[in-house]
């Protein structure tokens, strides 16, 4: 079984521009938990999901920092601080969504796709097709579904 066999091929979608609001209203109208933000091309960008969108409401964690001969040294990753304080900020799609994709194609296996699931701890996957473009998705559901069918 391939990745063509069981994906959503009506996929719910979101350009760059997109505001956090109408990304809201489309995973709650469509009982979904993530959506890709593709181009005018139809090609994948990043992955919104519903934590990339909580961050709107959480207060910043400020990385804890030791002082050193008058300098700061920041203990806890400055990146990932610096991550989260743009995603506090972002109203648009393209300034809160994930920019590095795990993708699948058509003709991956599903083995192949709920492996691509565990190493990277993500609960959903684009495919796409010959030419890059997101022809569905996959979810974890979909997975668990083709599971409790007897594979």
């Amino acid at each position: 079984m391939v990745a063509r066999d069981i994906m959503s091929k009506d996929v719910v979608t979101v350009r760059p521009d997109a505001s956090i609001q109408e990304i809201a209203k489309l995973l709650t109208e469509n009982n979904i938990s993530g959506l890709p933000v593709i181009n005018e091309e139809s090609r994948v960008l990043g992955i919104v999901s519903q934590k990339d969108i909580l961050y709107k409401d959480v207060e910043p964690h400020f990385p804890p920092v030791a002082e050193i001969l008058g300098g700061l040294i920041y203990l806890g990753g400055v990146r990932h601080y610096n991550e989260e304080l743009k995603k506090l900020v972002a109203t648009t799609a393209e300034e809160v969504m994930t920019c590095d994709v795990v993708v699948a194609y058509e003709n991956d296996t599903v083995e192949e796709i709920a492996s691509l699931m565990v190493e990277n701890d993500i609960n959903r996957i684009p495919v796409l097709d010959e030419e890059g473009k997101i022809a569905g998705i996959i979810s974890r559901a979909d997975i668990i579904k083709y599971i409790a069918k007897g594979l």
